[in-house]
């Protein structure tokens, strides 16, 4: 089976719409209180390879319920009006991620160059993700 439009074209297509932002930029608004950094991979990947500092966790399968205010999933954080940053592993699930918050009407969001992998790269800080408490 042959798709009309594949991963690569969708990205692309993505990139052309989006601002994306260099990981000198980003380094630079790292300890900015109007920025807020959104990490979209799995927890197994947080688990595993850390994340950005004091970033916010939300899973790409929930991101859009989440930035709705009309959704039952709805996380003030991002009704905040801060300056928005994702990230991913590699910079494709967040360039997709991007555009969709964008076509929603998210003001002020773009995403990190290279993702995590490249921020991870460049020696840049990491923290660990925190685990929740165990209960009972």
């Amino acid at each position: 089976m042959k798709l009309k439009i594949g991963y690569q074209e969708l990205i692309q297509s993505a990139m052309t719409e989006i601002e994306t932002l260099s990981l000198e930029k980003v380094q630079q608004l790292l300890t900015d209180p109007n920025v807020v950094f959104v990490d979209i991979r799995d927890i197994r990947e947080l688990e595993r390879e850390g994340m950005i500092p004091n970033a916010f966790h939300a899973p790409r399968g929930m991101l859009e319920f989440w930035v709705d205010p009309d959704s039952p999933y709805y996380k003030p954080i991002f009704g905040e009006g801060k300056r928005l940053i994702l990230y991913c592993a590699s910079a494709w699930r967040s360039a997709l991620s991007t555009q969709t918050l964008q076509r929603m009407g998210v003001p002020n969001i773009c995403h990190l160059e290279g993702g995590f992998s490249a921020w991870k790269k460049a020696q840049l800080p990491t923290a660990e993700k925190a685990s929740k408490p165990h209960s009972g």
